[in-house]
Formats: structure tokens, C-alpha cells, sequence
């Protein structure tokens, strides 16, 4: 039998995997082909969906870039003749360029994601799925389990970084007859898309780290919140659940034991802030996302004042996967303070964008250059947002740091829950820096003054400086409303809103200046600071910038040079676009 999988995460369906599944389903059906067609996640390798894999005579081949025309020279070159296509293979038993994706990887959360179907439990079962929540209930007590999650050092992926196993002690520790477990799948971050992948490829997985971890503290019942945005993730995440009830892997008696453990999916409506875990709660109480004052904390009196536990999908997905293998295998991946592995979302100016687990302490570099194959259309590296928009942007200079914990802290930034945008020389620093604080100021829950009106001030100063009426005041009244914004501010969201900006500032001050004093953006982003002309001497007078010019800026005679207005020019930059001999210079 011939195994036919299609990458359908949903990066693969943005880019036509449905329509690649539905020929192929076609094709089989109507060659009436033994051939078994199935679904997987993402396979991480997202700049080169739609992904096929064929896997016969215990072969695998992955195809990369499938479109619909494509797919009856796989059937007929492949499936029947049994041929593989190596032009369009990108992973297969022979060495090819696409390897180095994965060359320094290590796979624990994603183990499975892009391996197996995520639509069938029995693939779970066949990889080991559900064997960490038997071996605990079997042979573990709740105290031997939180010893062996805080032996392997593992800390929440979320973005506090804080200790998994000492997490769970304390929730076991608070009194109380009933407890909660609570998974934050409320992934927010722009560019970030980490658990949505894991939700979407391997859900069992994160259902069995609940499991564990309810038996862990005491609790008989856990909530997953999802941002409704992820219909495909609450789909597999609502069917997994009903199978692992089937199965008798949830419910009552799990394993024909006196633990009693189930699962609710509570979808939120797409707060930002109710990514932090007090307005999380309150959000599943049914009262708006607001965070409130911390002590207590969750651990103590969380879900309807409950002792609650909360870590994200990544930090459960990792669950299972430890208990199977011991802390010990854990806890030799990574570096002192930080242990084992981190998924990142790599986007922006990256060759190969998509999804990677590498092990803590590997550079910045080795993950731009080595896994995602370096810049695009060789421009330089720039610069790199990580932790999202409350992260910061770490320059070219220091892509020989070691990614843990400690060490991206000091720079400025944080690990957050691991979005990576990369930037080259084309991004300009103090644009992507109120693109951020435009986000977080619009996604304040408005509870804290100056988080409601600093960051608003904040996003003004840096609007007034993009459109070239910045005052040489300006940088030191951003650092001062940013330092009182991080120390008034209640929550995660306004303590670490003004990143963006500090880091900014710290790396590229001259950018700052040269918005402000020379009233230019050196990347040539900001539009009221372009300067449009047409370089004297060489026009050929072609007309066709024009033609393009929509305001009528630009004047001259055919096969005579072309002159351009500057009161009439709105630097929309479409002259700059039209010119086919680049004689229209932009400064």
C-alpha cells in the first residue's frame, strides 16, 4: 500500500492544499489506485507548501510546491510507474538542499506534527500516544511527577520562562477540593503561530500533558482557551477530545483508575491581553479580559477562585515526551538555565520561513543562517523582533548570542512565546517600532493610566517623528513615558509594551536622529520623509512615469527628460515602480 499524505496545516490550505487533496482524491478514485490518502499537519517547511509526501516500500519522498497540474504526473510518474520526481522533492532518502532545514533541529513538541494524522488517534497510539499518561497512573504518585518535570528544568513556554515543575507544586500544595487546569492557547502575537501548528498537527499530544498534569496537582478538570481565529485547531482539538473519550483516555477511570480528568474548550474572542493569565480566567469566567493584582496568584486562587494551573500548548506538548524518555534526557539539551528545546515562527526577510524546534543555546545566527538558508535576495540582516510585540529587536551585530533565557533578556528583549521576525536593510527601525506599539496600545484592556494613555502618547511621538516633525526631544521623552509605563503598568502586556521602542532606541539611535534632525528615513520606508527626482541627464523622456503618476507631478515631453514636482508629488513612489530604466531616484 501507498501511503499519500498532504501537508493541511493551515499554511497548507492558504496555499491550496484542499485542491491538491481533492485531485488527488480524484486521481486515486478514478484510476481505482491502492493508494491510502491522508492528512498531516505542518511539516514546518512552509515556504515550500503545498507539501506532499509519498511514502511506498518504505520510502518516503516529500514534494514541495504542488500545484493541481502537478498532481497527475505524481500519480501516473509515480504511484504507478513508481518513479519518483526528483526534480520536486525536497526531502527524501538522498541528500538534497532543503536538508539543512533540519540538520540542526531537535523535534519534541513537534515529534509528530507532519509525521502523522492528526484526524486519527490510533496514529497517536502508534507513535506512543497516551503510554506517559498510563506509566504515571500506574506507576508514578503526583509527587513522583512533579519531581520529574522539575528535575528535567523544563520552564513555561508562554513567555514568562517561569519553572514548570515548581508551577505545579504549588498547585498541588494549595488547599482546595477542586483545581483546574487551564491550556493557554491564546496565541497572539503577530507572526507567531507556534501552537496553532501543534494544536492543528498533534492535539493528542497536549491533551495528554493536561491529563498528566491534572493528576499532578489534584484537579479533575481542565480548560483549553483558543482564539476562535483557529477554526481548524478547535476542530481537531473538539475530535481529539471526543476520541481520547472514547478511548477512555478522559473521563471517568482513566486507565480503570480512580483518577477522573476532562476537557472543555472555552474559545476566546481575540483579546490580546487575555494571553495574560489573571485576564485569561476572568475571560472564562465571562467577565471582560481585564488582569487583576497578583497575589493571589493562580496557583492559589485562579478559575473561580480555584487553585489553578496554567502553561501553554508548547509547555504540555513537551509533557508526554518526558515522562517517556526521563528528565534527564531533557535536561542534557539546552544550557544551564534554560533546558531542552524552543519552537520559533520564523517570518519576515528569511529564505525559508515556516516552523523550527531548535535545543536552547543555539545562536540567532545558526537560525537565520544555517536552518533558514540566510536573507532574502541578498540583502543584509538588519535586525530580529523577538517575543513579539512585547519583545525586542535584537541588531545583525549580536546574531552570535545563544537563545535561552537569561542571555535574549539581556539584550532587551524576551524569549516570549517564540515568534522570530527577521528584518534586513530594507526595514526601517523606527516604523517597525511603532508598528508594535500601535498593536499593543490598540490591544490595552485601558485598566492602568499609563499603560491606556503612555502608550498612546508614546505611538504619537513616534507617529510625529515617521512623518518628519520629530523634535530632538523626542528620544529622551519616549525613554522617560517607557520606563513609567513598564513600572505602573499591572500586567505582563504594559510592563513590557515599551520594548519595542527601548531597543530600538538602544541599537539604532542614529535612525532616530536621522528621522528627526535630517528629517530622512535611511531605509526609505517612511513616506513623508521620500524625496522622489529623476537623475539629471539620463532620461529618455519614455513617458511612462507619467503615466503612472496620478496627481499629475510630472511633466516633459516625449523622448525629452522628465521633470518631477515636489508640491504636487504624494511619494507614492509608483514613478519609481514604472521606470524600466531607474533613472528616478528615491532619498
Amino acid at each position: 500500500m501507498i501511503d499519500v499524505i498532504v501537508g493541511m496545516g493551515t499554511c497548507g490550505i492558504s496555499a491550496g492544499a484542499q485542491k491538491i487533496y481533492d485531485k488527488f482524491e480524484e486521481e486515486i478514485k478514478t484510476r481505482d489506485l491502492p493508494v491510502n490518502l491522508k492528512e498531516t499537519g505542518c511539516i514546518g517547511m512552509c515556504y515550500r507548501e503545498v507539501l506532499v509526501k509519498v511514502v511506498s516500500n518504505g520510502k518516503g519522498f516529500l514534494y514541495g510546491e504542488i500545484t493541481p497540474d502537478r498532481v497527475e504526473e505524481i500519480v501516473y510518474t509515480h504511484l504507478i510507474k513508481e518513479v519518483p520526481i526528483m526534480e520536486w522533492v525536497v526531502q527524501g532518502p538522498h541528500p538534497l538542499e532543503d536538508d539543512s532545514f533540519f540538520e540542526k533541529q531537535k523535534r519534541i513538541v513537534l515529534r509528530n506534527c507532519g509525521d502523522i494524522d492528526p484526524n486519527s488517534i490510533d496514529e497517536y497510539l502508534s507513535v506512543g500516544g497516551y503510554q506517559a499518561l498510563q506509566k504515571v497512573l500506574t506507576r508514578y504518585s503526583p509527587e513522583k511527577v512533579i519531581e520529574e518535570i522539575t528535575n528535567s528544568g523544563i520552564r513555561g513556554r508562554g513567555g514568562a520562562g517561569f519553572l514548570t515543575g515548581v508551577k505545579w507544586n504549588f498547585a498541588m500544595k494549595a488547599r482546595g477540593e477542586k483545581k483546574y487546569v487551564i491550556c493557554n492557547a491564546d496565541e497572539g502575537d503577530p507572526g507567531a503561530f507556534m501552537d496553532r501548528s501543534v494544536l492543528e498537527g498533534d492535539p493528542h499530544s497536549v491533551i495528554e500533558g493536561m491529563a498528566i498534569c491534572g493528576y499532578a496537582i489534584g484537579s479533575t478538570y481542565g480548560y483549553i482557551y483558543v482564539r476562535a481565529e483557529y477554526p481548524r485547531a478547535i476542530q481537531r482539538l473538539r475530535q481529539a477530545i471526543a476520541q481520547a473519550e472514547e478511548r477512555g483516555f478522559l473521563g471517568n477511570k482513566v486507565f480503570q483508575t480512580d483518577f477522573d480528568f476532562s476537557i472543555k474548550i472555552k474559545e476566546g474572542a481575540g483579546a490580546f491581553v487575555c494571553g495574560e493569565e489573571t485576564a485569561l480566567i476572568a475571560s472564562i469566567e465571562g467577565h471582560r479580559g481585564n488582569p487583576r493584582l497578583r497575589p493571589p496568584f493562580p496557583a492559589v486562587s485562579g478559575l473561580w477562585k480555584k487553585p489553578t494551573n496554567i502553561n501553554n500548548v508548547e509547555t504540555l506538548a513537551n509533557i508526554p515526551w518526558i515522562i517517556m524518555n526521563g528528565a534527564g534526557k531533557y535536561a542534557a539539551l539546552g544550557t544551564e538555565d534554560s533546558k531542552g528545546t524552543k519552537v520559533f515562527a520564523l517570518t519576515g526577510k528569511v529564505k525559508r520561513g515556516g516552523l523550527v524546534e531548535v535545543p536552547m543555546g543555539i545562536t540567532i545566527n545558526e537560525v537565520i543562517y544555517d536552518i533558514c538558508g540566510g536573507i532574502k535576495d541578498g540583502k543584509r540582516f538588519k535586525a530580529v523582533q523577538m517575543g513579539g510585540p512585547s519583545g525586542g529587536c535584537i541588531p545583525a551585530e549580536m546574531g552570535d548570542i545563544k537563545i535561552d533565557y537569561a542571555r535574549i533578556t539581556q539584550t532587551g528583549a524576551i524569549m516570549g512565546s517564540g515568534g522570530m521576525v527577521v528584518m534586513d536593510e530594507s526595514t526601517c527601525m523606527v516604523d517597525v517600532a511603532k508598528f508594535f506599539l500601535d498593536f499593543t496600545q490598540n490591544e490595552s484592556c485601558g485598566k492602568c493610566v499609563f499603560c491606556r494613555i503612555g502608550t498612546k502618547r508614546m505611538l504619537e511621538t513616534l507617529e510625529r517623528i515617521t512623518m518628519g516633525q520629530g523634535e530632538e526631544t523626542d528620544i529622551d521623552l519616549l525613554n522617560d513615558l517607557a520606563q513609567k509605563v513598564k513600572i505602573t503598568s499591572l500586567c505582563g502586556l504594559g510592563q513590557t509594551a515599551p520594548n519595542p521602542v527601548l531597543t530600538t532606541i538602544k541599537y539604532f539611535r542614529d535612525e532616530y536622529k536621522a528621522h528627526i534632525i535630517d528629517h530622512k528615513c535611511p531605509a526609505h520606508v517612511c513616506t513623508p520623509l521620500l524625496t522622489y527626482t529623476i537623475i539629471a541627464g539620463q532620461c529618455t523622456g519614455c513617458t511612462l512615469c507619467i503615466k503612472s503618476c496620478d496627481v499629475g507631478a510630472i511633466s516633459g515631453e516625449k523622448k525629452e527628460p522628465h521633470f518631477i514636482s515636489q508640491d504636487k508629488c504624494v511619494r507614492c513612489g509608483k514613478c519609481f515602480a514604472a521606470c524600466p530604466f531607474e533613472v528616478i531616484a528615491k532619498d
